[in-house]
């Protein structure tokens, strides 16, 4: 049977809080019987976006993750929960509105902190993937028909079908590690969960302080060559996809102008600053 699931792009996410906007604009004071009881303009929301910032002036990159309910298979709130939780067959998960009530230890069964609490109602409350538009025949969520840049993707497939377009396209899911079996899948979340370690090349060329393109920089991890890349036009290079907490790294730089060496701990991206390359006494004598 096609279930439904949600694609997040992650990187085209820019912060604009639309699908934040939109989903408290459909739940908000709205009474959707069945599938949710009206939301609080004082309680949280279910959507929420994360932010990392990594690096440092010049280098610096934010990225925004949209996370919300992500309709598990394994859901651990079903496990808590009993009856006041249901699992349609279409794999969106739906909070009872009446059952529900008063059990906030619903709220803190879900490890990805998507359930909200509703103190005027004294009702959990989550996002549930606007099935209530869904069954009137509408093809995407809210969150969707709000975002400028495309961050969602909705789609309905049975499970093989599904695994395979994430296996195609890269697709995975928010701590894997608790086999909860999500529906909601991101693309590119390696952008969020790992590292980089970049740098400025320059050289002083006749008393004057120049950006160095085309240095040749190879990137160790102990005597491990990693990586190696290049500097652009600006003398800018950078190492991506590294793991965080992953320990010392050196980078080595080769130029005709003269060569450096750095070397730094990565537990979060690391951005080295400006970095002059210099021949050596025996390479000027050489030269």
């Amino acid at each position: 049977m096609s279930k439904w699931n949600l694609i997040i792009k992650v990187g085209q996410c820019e912060n604009c809080q639309n699908c934040v906007i939109a989903a408290r604009d459909e739940h908000v004071g709205n009474d959707f019987p069945g599938y949710a009881a009206p939301a609080a303009a004082s309680a949280e929301s279910p959507i929420r976006i994360l932010r990392r910032v990594q690096g440092d002036s010049h280098m610096v990159e934010t990225t925004y993750l949209p996370v919300m309910c992500n309709h598990c298979d394994d859901a651990p709130c079903m496990r808590v929960a009993g009856d006041a939780i249901r699992k349609r067959s279409d794999g969106i998960v739906i909070i009872d509105p009446e059952k529900a009530r008063g059990r906030k230890d619903i709220v803190k069964s879900c490890p990805y902190k998507a359930i909200v609490w509703n103190e005027e109602l004294q009702l959990p409350q989550t996002w549930i993937f606007d099935a209530h538009l869904l069954d009137q025949g509408w093809q995407h969520p809210r969150c969707e028909q709000a975002c400028p840049t495309g961050v969602f993707e909705t789609v309905k497939l049975d499970d093989a079908a599904m695994a395979e377009k994430a296996r195609r396209e890269g697709l995975e899911v928010l701590r894997p590690n608790l086999e909860t079996r999500p529906r909601v899948w991101y693309s590119g979340l390696k952008r969020w969960q790992t590292c980089f370690i970049g740098g400025s090349v320059t050289a002083r060329v006749e008393g004057v302080l120049e950006c160095v393109a085309g240095a040749a920089i190879v990137l160790y991890a102990g005597d491990q060559r990693v990586a190696e890349t290049v500097s652009d036009a600006f003398g800018d290079f950078r190492f991506d996809g590294l793991e965080k907490n992953s320990g010392i790294y050196r980078v080595d730089i080769r130029h005709a102008l003269g060569n450096a060496s750095r070397e730094c701990v990565v537990g979060e991206s690391v951005y080295l600053g400006e970095i002059g390359v210099a021949l050596t006494t025996s390479e000027v004598e050489t030269h």
